[in-house]
């Protein structure tokens, strides 16, 4: 969706800004004023389960215990435990259970108007180095199998209160090491010089194409995602380097998992965020089950009118989870979200309509659900799930004179069939194997694209007027074992298989290994390398008659190097080193100096959309760089933060066979968090990022193709270094058993206007650069109760 600049923030906003500062400032808690004498404070619960990390056994007399309080309790033999009398704040557990590494879980946020559920996993220690289990830590001693380099996990507060984010969880995990943005608009994650479509999301065990309000078709990035923040249990996002389990994508594998619903009694929540305002109800169902829901209206729509913009956004979204546990082994859960997302134009006046006729406006409306079933066994633990996603866009480009330039209707459903075994053979060995068959069943694709925006290498019109549907049916499946070689050395490796039953039969295969070392009691060691397979998206096989023929599943073979020193109890600091080779890459027959590398399109007249061109599998690449992170968990202390730097450089060839630089090729990239809370009410964080500018095509500036790339200078020219910084305020109110949440999030506080794309005026016949909102401010309120 694009991004329109604004040069000054509305008076409006800066009222409602003043306005909430003065009551953060000098309005008192209830328990402040209601208590003449000190008091220790309201309290609340914190509810969980202790399980073992492989076969996610339940664990039995694990004591837990709130740091810094009296709370403690030891879990029953269903691994659940009910801390109650905790102080209300964000408070540091401590779990220890002989025979297995103790662990210490941070930013736990306790409220009066409901319990806060949490999950805990420990590992044995035969299958620990004995040094490092003497204390416990914020970071796990082993990373799974499944994951085993370059993984960063963020708890529900760690992505919650994360400045500059706009509730936006893909926001929140971009600053992990490695990861860059397209553009401040939009939230594509660009891992490690990869395009946006190589990015795999899973949310709780089912494969999503796109998590996003107005996603890009064919890719996984968009304005905004459509996943309420404040259900997200646990995100974790790996850069690459990934196990046999994840398959289907290229560079980065990013799961999230949305917490249940508390089972202690119903509770609500309304918030009102930066872009919409929403409900949330939740509580038990009976004795053995629980629920969520949540319906959030955006007012974009009231936003742009206001300020005066020509195109109006809006988008409705709905969450609903159910999680039933029938027996002490099975636990059934169901997931569904529905989203809805619109753009209208107010074409009143010649000037707006030239400025729509630029503007490419997406419809969708999408849906996706996940029936889980997951069993304990003697020593392991089997998990099913019935997936289904589903989207219909209905997209559109107009002229000045409102005369159709692009129009497109087109819906993708898929149904998947996913089962997963791990099991704990002892004496540090662990299996994992499954399977997933997704068969797309609704692949319908009618588009129309005038010629003058679909020209070949000569300059030649190329209309494209496609009416066609088909189906596609594909199945993963893997084996990978992970053995603790020595009391120091673990060991993994790995087999995957893919078939791509849409692709004439194709078969690809792709072995994974790693190896882990502890150096010494606080060091370790990694090393990593594997194939990784991935197919076309399915518009692109619509483009043109000879790509379903012509494109296969493309390659990545990554290799990552890395090591790991903890520092204290709450402090990490990793170095790693990366390179991936890409083979059978989707080449552009129209571009040949480039490979096709979307992320948002924001105008048809200037590109060729969502790959609808001939394209074929010869395309190669290369990318490699370091990174540097540090991390430090809220744990003792009262401050957090993280610091990510990396350098890279991407390289790819197109038909032509000419080295051209990468399309999200960033030299240099650094992100910071810095957090600190003063107290149980009060937390202040500020956000800093920075890149080396994205490469860019310029235009041709005169003759029949003036406005049209130059893809002669494919990607010569470079953006302007980015920059940003962003602060947030929150703080907490308690009346009686409800909670109160305030924050302002400053956006941008250097009021830095970063440029973007060129874009070009036809008033003019010129290029003019695009740059981003200044200092934008943006309040929030959410009320538990």
């Amino acid at each position: 969706m694009r991004h329109v600049p604004l040069r000054a923030n509305p008076l409006w906003m800066r009222v409602l800004l003043l306005l909430l500062l003065s009551s953060m400032l000098f309005a008192r808690p209830l328990w402040a004023q209601a208590a003449p004498t000190p008091a220790p404070g309201p309290t609340g619960t914190i509810a969980g389960r202790v399980v073992e990390a492989v076969s996610e056994a339940p664990i039995a007399g694990a004591t837990v215990r709130v740091l810094a309080q009296e709370a403690v309790v030891q879990s029953d033999a269903a691994g659940r435990f009910v801390l109650r009398g905790v102080r209300v704040g964000i408070v540091t557990i401590e779990v220890r259970r002989l025979g297995y590494a103790p662990v210490t879980k941070g930013d736990i946020a306790v409220s009066p108007a409901k319990p806060a559920e949490v999950a805990i996993t420990l590992r044995p220690i035969d299958v620990q180095l004995d040094a490092v289990t003497v204390r416990p830590d914020a970071f796990p001693a082993q990373m799974p199998a499944s994951t085993p380099v370059s993984t960063q996990s963020y708890d529900a507060e760690e992505v919650r209160r994360q400045p500059g984010a706009q509730e936006d969880v893909l926001r929140a995990i971009s600053i992990a090491p490695g990861v860059g943005v397209t553009s401040a608009a939009r939230n594509d994650l660009v891992v490690r010089g990869g395009a946006p479509f190589e990015n795999l999301f899973v949310i709780d065990n089912v494969e999503v194409p796109n998590i996003n309000h107005f996603g890009s078709q064919g890719s996984t990035g968009g304005p905004i995602s459509l996943i309420n923040i404040r259900f997200i249990e646990s995100a974790s996002l790996s850069a690459g380097g990934f196990g046999a389990r994840y398959g289907d994508r290229a560079s980065s594998a990013t799961t999230l998992t949305l917490r249940e619903g508390n089972r202690a009694r119903v509770a609500g929540e309304l918030n009102i965020a930066a872009t919409q305002v929403g409900a949330v109800l939740e509580g038990p169902l009976g004795s053995n089950a629980s629920f969520f829901v949540n319906v959030r209206q955006s007012y974009l729509d009231l936003l742009f009118t206001a300020i005066g913009l020509s195109f109006i956004p809006s988008y409705t979204d709905a969450t609903a989870k159910l999680v039933w546990r029938p027996t002490s082994r099975d636990a059934v859960s169901f997931l569904t979200i529905a989203a809805r997302g619109t753009v209208t134009f107010n074409n009143d006046t010649d000037s707006a309509r030239v400025d729509n006729s630029q503007v490419l406006a997406p419809a969708q409306d999408q849906y996706f659900s996940g029936l889980t079933w997951k069993r304990l066994l003697g020593r392991g633990v089997a998990t099913t799930t019935l997936g289904r996603t589903w989207t219909r866009f209905v997209t559109a480009q107009r002229d000045s004179l409102l005369v159709p330039v692009f129009e497109s209707r087109s819906t993708e459903g898929e149904t998947s069939l996913r089962s997963d075994l791990a099991w704990v053979f002892g004496k540090g060995l662990e299996l994992e194997t499954g399977t997933i068959f997704k068969y797309a069943s609704a692949l319908a694709y009618d588009a129309t694209l005038a010629g003058f925006a679909r020209r070949d290498a000569t300059g030649t019109p190329r209309p494209l007027r496609v009416d066609t549907s088909f189906t596609a049916l594909r199945n993963g499946s893997y084996v990978q074992a992970a053995w603790q070689a020595t009391p120091r050395l673990r060991l993994s490796g790995g087999l995957r298989g893919d078939w791509y039953g849409f692709l004439d039969d194709a078969v690809r295969v792709a072995p994974r290994a790693s190896a882990s070392l502890q150096l010494d009691a606080r060091t370790t060691a990694t090393l990593s390398t594997g194939r990784y397979w991935q197919a076309p998206s399915y518009i692109w096989l619509v483009g043109d008659a000879g790509n379903a023929a012509r494109l296969r599943p493309f390659r990545a073979d990554q290799a990552v190097a890395g090591i790991t020193r903890l520092v204290g109890r709450d402090l990490k600091v990793q170095v790693e080193v990366y390179g991936k080779r890409y083979a059978d890459y989707p080449a552009r027959r129209f571009r040949p100096q480039a490979v096709l590398s979307p992320s948002g399109f924001d105008d048809v007249t200037t590109d060729i959309p969502f790959g609808l061109e001939p394209l074929e599998s010869t395309g190669t690449g290369e990318a490699h760089g370091a990174e540097l992170f540090l991390q430090k968990k809220l744990g003792a202390t009262r401050w957090y933060g993280q610091l990510s730097a990396s350098v890279n450089r991407t390289r790819f060839r197109g038909l032509d066979g000419t080295r051209a630089t990468g399309a999200f090729d960033t030299p240099l990239l650094a992100n910071g968090v810095v957090g600190w809370r003063l107290n149980a009410r009060w937390e202040v964080a500020t956000r800093v990022r920075g890149a080396s500018g994205l490469p860019f095509t310029p235009f041709v500036a005169s003759g029949a193709l003036a406005g049209t790339l130059d893809f002669v200078r494919y990607n010569r020219e470079r953006l302007p270094a980015f920059f940003a910084a962003d602060v947030r305020l929150d703080r907490r109110f308690l009346f009686g058993r409800t909670q109160l949440i305030a924050f302002v999030d400053l956006q941008n506080i250097t009021n830095r206007e970063n440029v973007g794309a060129p874009q070009w005026n036809p008033r003019t016949r010129t290029a003019e650069l695009n740059t981003s909102v200044g200092l934008l401010p943006t309040i929030g309120l959410n009320w538990e109760f």
